[in-house]
């Protein structure tokens, strides 16, 4: 495991004297308590939530408004500084991670929920409000914001957005994409400005959406509101075998049933879960399904009784059913806090990220099986079923030497499955720096040269959160990394370089 991370080849660097004249700047725009230079505590910004990569910033930042953010970007920019956005720091792909010779500005101050627009079922927030705290503002008004990651108790929009967050309810009410309408960025050259879902021209909102923090910081988010359903339900349903809940999974959406959530853990995420939670999962189970449903109350019951009678078919040696929110947050104890609960059966834990259709569940699971017993490396699988998104938990002693290398091969090896059938390296963590160079593996050349294009066109100077999402630098006038020769496009005349 690193302590730091290298900046990348051909990235930009600070000297220590551009570094500190530029701390003193920021004292002068936002005063001495929200700049942090101390060594000791910078390194409390040390990584994210994905602890295997490591780097204390050169100087930390927190602003407490949009003016803020930009005068700090523009600042950067005149200093050729680099600097990284950071939100609560629960990101799972190392996205936030900071720069050594760099800044980090978190947004943590910025926590105010500006407007419930219930009219026109909306509210704007600020990026560091948190995820859960937007659905308890609407909730009197008999709204609340559907996007819900685990981390949703402290996780911020702001990193939502970055990310495109999911969460298991995504199966119905989809990512963070589906539900923004509009954001306030600001933009690498220190401008503040909107995109919204009505600009006209190319949808600039989808793209910063999902882009990681490496197009500019949001510094105001419109989220749309959905109405709380009439009805919610709930059930647990205990198999012997990880495959018999994925013959289930496959009996319920083949009969035309869309849960609004459908999640499901293997032996070892349930003896975690126990452990950290004491949720009281069936005992012997090799797998449990959660599965909820919401909306009309008749259409609810009548597909419960639908799930609770396939969930038997397929082998459910159990299926109990939430008489109330009370047995329904239990229920969902176990599987919200899975991720966590690894530490009380391992040190150490690589989390990944991978699709798949779902009608390959059960032949990836199975390989990820094989993968397990022939690395002696143990996995821990917890996935939204409904829609192949996988998170196996690739568990290992950091004490022990070589451990570490062994997961990140068994851990490489599982998205390698999740490509050759013919699902992506990331559904909702992102790419960081964790996945990087796994890209190649899944994109062309001219695929990355055209992302990377995109990038430039925002930000041509490489400051905003560099060495992230790509493998190698590409065009913005640095030196390509495999491609000979000009990019096609700039030879046949149709795009120039930065």
């Amino acid at each position: 495991m690193a302590d730091t991370v290298p900046a990348p080849a051909n990235s930009p660097t600070a000297s220590a004297g551009a570094l500190g004249a530029l701390a003193e700047r920021c004292v002068r725009l936002l005063g001495s308590e929200s700049v942090i230079t101390d060594p000791v505590r910078l390194r409390t910004y040390e990584c994210d939530g994905l602890t295997s990569h490591r780097a204390s910033p050169g100087l930390v930042v927190l602003p407490e408004n949009a003016e803020q953010i930009a005068a700090i970007v523009r600042a950067c920019g005149e200093a050729g500084i680099p600097y990284v956005a950071r939100g609560s720091g629960t990101g799972l792909s190392g996205g936030a991670l900071p720069r050594t010779d760099g800044v980090l500005i978190v947004t943590s101050k910025m926590r105010r929920i500006l407007d419930i627009d219930i009219p026109n079922q909306r509210a704007t927030v600020e990026p560091g409000v948190i995820n859960l705290d937007v659905s308890r503002a609407a909730r009197p008004h008999g709204y609340y914001f559907a996007p819900d990651p685990s981390s949703q108790q402290i996780c911020s929009v702001g990193g939502n957005v970055a990310e495109n967050s999911g969460g298991a309810h995504c199966l119905k009410y989809g990512f963070t994409a589906h539900h923004v309408l509009a954001c306030e960025i600001v933009t690498p050259d220190g401008e503040i400005t909107e995109l919204t879902r009505d600009d006209p021209g190319f949808d600039l909102l989808g793209v910063f959406v999902g882009s990681e923090g490496t197009l500019g910081i949001a510094t105001a988010v419109t989220v749309r509101l959905t109405r709380l359903p009439e009805t919610v339900r709930t059930l647990l349903a205990a198999f012997g075998t990880i495959g018999q809940g994925g013959e289930a999974v496959s009996a319920i959406i083949a009969a035309g049933v869309v849960p609004a959530a459908i999640e499901m853990m293997d032996a070892l995420s349930i003896e975690a879960a126990e452990a950290a939670v004491a949720c009281g999962y069936p005992a012997g189970a090799g797998a449990v399904l959660v599965v909820e449903l919401d909306g009309p109350e008749a259409t609810v019951e009548h597909q419960f009784a639908q799930v609770g009678r396939l969930c038997r078919e397929a082998g459910a040696f159990e299926v109990r059913v939430a008489a109330d929110d009370a047995e329904r947050a239990l229920i969902w104890k176990g599987r919200k806090s899975a991720f966590a609960a690894m530490g009380r059966i391992s040190p150490a834990y690589i989390v990944q990220d991978g699709v798949i259709p779902r009608t390959a569940l059960g032949e990836v699971l199975g390989r990820i099986d094989a993968l397990s017993r022939e690395s002696g490396v143990r996995v821990a699988n917890v996935f939204h079923a409904g829609d192949g998104n996988l998170h196996p938990l690739v568990l290992f002693d950091d004490s022990v030497p070589g451990a570490h290398e062994r997961a990140e091969e068994v851990s490489g090896a599982i998205l390698d499955l999740c490509i050759e059938h013919g699902g992506s390296i990331t559904g909702e963590h992102g790419v960081g720096v964790d996945k990087a160079r796994y890209m190649p593996r899944m994109f062309s050349d001219e695929d990355l040269d055209t992302m990377q294009r995109v990038r430039c066109g925002f930000d041509p100077a490489g400051l905003c959160n560099p060495g992230k999402v790509f493998p190698t630098p590409r065009l913005c006038g640095e030196v390509p990394g495999v491609r000979k020769g000009p990019h096609p496009l700039v030879a046949e005349g149709k795009a120039d370089l930065f």
